[in-house]
């Protein structure tokens, strides 16, 4: 499918970076020194950033820190400047006009804590996901996103890789509360890899300006092409506007606009009412949708106008299950955003065709073997696949000792240290509720194989685990097996059974077993 995409995809690339400041202007006052991150580019050296050139209006070349321009540039009016201001002028005259000004922004993990970071006005979203991975040493799997939290509304999106952040902040206003998020959505590009996944064949018709029926795996090719026509069709429950009650109505999108039938499921012009367009509106998640707007299902999402910062004017929506919010959502996104989404898709993937991750030096490494009074390079590969295995034995033995007493529903049996080793691992949360991991593998993306293990609440003893199949959350037991004094854990009363829980965890992500699907991708909560 990717093959065909690349046949529309027009050449050239998203455009250059968002400018780099190794110091900036923006205001702190607000916030800490030290909690300032300023953004800088990784690829360049210290001494590059200094000395990189940015361009102000007037087509003046100007360098950052204390140097000048090359030709001292007279002041016509000296009288209008404070006397700390030298004749040699390093910046534009007026802040107005200086385009690559920078802002301080707040951005928070999933645990509410947040750091400050100086950035250009005209950072995209992409740049800072990509700061903080550098920051925090996370695995750059290009799941990384910004979403843009409006806390008084109860909503929520995923900003797209290649907007604007400031330009997403400005558009919420200044009244509202609105925070910036940075998590996991491995969700973010799943469509165009299982297209078929996301748009059920009862919600999707697609017809050409020929009348032909295009084959459904095709369907992402159809969004993107100017010369097709998708049509995402089915019943939507909407609000009515200043009141508390919600109707239930068929819907019709289109590349015009979303419209609802007043007469039953009737597509004829007559009977379409316009409802909404996305081309200065957002699609947002609403959260606790029961609760705050009184809507029959959770399933609830909502068109936000740009410069909308009531809940008033907001455009509440909601379907009756999972699959079909993600169906609405995705095909809204496609036909905002077209091509700019595949382009954000395949962006990462070019860069590592360009520059692989590993190095010559890293391709040529050799087993050694240290255990004698010489060192020796292993040339037999069998030799080498147990000195590994030894190695990896070894160093679960060390991490038994190290953590066996933090704190584990199994700690109490100190006499299988063995038992304490998942607790360093990022897959395992500890004393999560049912809810509260139902609420994470929502939010870091319905696809399967998303998990993650945890404490089990009615039973001390045992671990749960949760995991995403088929845009549903399923939970199953890990119960503990006593073999002749020592202690194994099984998902299937004990006919596979592991030593640890890092052992179960690999096993499952090779073999589905008993389980609907294998493990794929671990739920991860970062501190920034």
């Amino acid at each position: 499918m990717n093959k065909t995409l690349d046949k529309i995809h027009t050449s050239g690339g998203l455009g250059q970076k968002a400018e780099i400041f190794q110091s900036g202007k923006g205001n702190e006052s607000v916030f800490p020194s030290s909690a300032i991150i300023p953004l800088e580019d990784p690829s360049l050296t210290p001494n590059a950033q200094r000395t990189r050139t940015k361009f102000c209006k007037g087509n003046r070349n100007v360098r950052e820190g204390e140097d000048s321009l090359s030709s001292s540039v007279p002041n016509p009016f000296p009288e209008l400047l404070p006397p700390t201001v030298s004749g040699s002028i390093s910046e534009c005259l007026l802040p107005w006009t200086k385009p690559n000004a920078t802002q301080v922004i707040k951005v928070y993990d999933e645990n509410n804590t947040s750091k400050a970071v100086e950035v250009p006005t005209d950072v995209t979203a992409r740049d800072i996901c990509q700061l903080f991975v550098l920051k925090n040493h996370c695995i750059d799997d290009h799941s990384w996103t910004l979403i843009d939290h409006l806390t008084q509304l109860g909503i929520e999106r995923t900003i797209e890789d290649h907007e604007y952040v400031m330009d997403v902040l400005s558009g919420n206003g200044m009244e509202t509360d609105s925070r910036l998020y940075f998590r996991k959505n491995y969700a973010k590009y799943e469509f165009f890899k299982k297209p078929l996944d996301f748009f059920p064949d009862h919600m999707v018709s697609i017809s050409t300006e020929t009348n032909g029926i295009v084959d459904h795996s095709e369907l992402i090719e159809t969004f993107l092409k100017s010369s097709t026509c998708p049509e995402i069709h089915g019943h939507l429950h909407v609000k009515e506007q200043s009141k508390k009650s919600w109707k239930k109505f068929y819907f019709v999108l289109r590349r015009s606009g979303l419209y609802f039938s007043t007469k039953g499921t009737s597509k004829e012009p007559r009977h379409l009412q316009f409802f909404a367009d996305f081309a200065d509106s957002d699609i947002y998640t609403v959260l606790s949708a029961k609760k705050a707007h009184g809507a029959p299902t959770e399933f609830a999402f909502c068109v936000k106008a740009t410069k909308c910062s009531s809940s008033r004017d907001l455009k509440l929506l909601c379907a009756d299950d999972e699959q079909t919010k993600t169906c609405w959502i995705t095909a809204m996104r496609l036909l905002k955003f077209g091509m700019q989404l595949y382009q954000n898709f395949i962006q990462p993937h070019q860069k590592q065709k360009v520059s692989p991750m590993r190095s010559i030096s890293e391709n040529s490494l050799v087993a050694m073997d240290f255990s004698g009074h010489k060192t020796r390079v292993i040339e037999n590969p069998s030799e080498a696949l147990s000195v590994a295995v030894e190695e990896g034995l070894s160093w679960r033995r060390k991490s038994c000792h190290r953590l066996s007493g933090h704190g584990s529903p199994s700690s109490a049996q100190s006499s299988i240290p063995n038992l304490a080793i998942h607790l360093a691992q990022p897959w395992f949360h500890g004393k999560l509720s049912r809810e509260e991991a139902q609420h994470l593998i929502t939010q870091q993306g319905l696809i399967d194989g998303v998990f993650l293990l945890r404490d089990s609440q009615s039973n001390p003893k045992t671990f749960v685990l949760s995991l995403c199949h088929m845009q549903k959350i399923k939970h199953f037991q890990i119960l503990p097996v006593d073999d002749e004094g020592e202690l194994f854990y099984t998902l299937d009363d004990g006919h596979t059974r592991f030593t640890d829980l890092i052992q179960f965890v690999e096993f499952y992500q090779l073999n589905r077993g008993t389980l609907p699907c294998r493990l794929k991708h671990h739920c991860i909560r970062i501190t920034l």
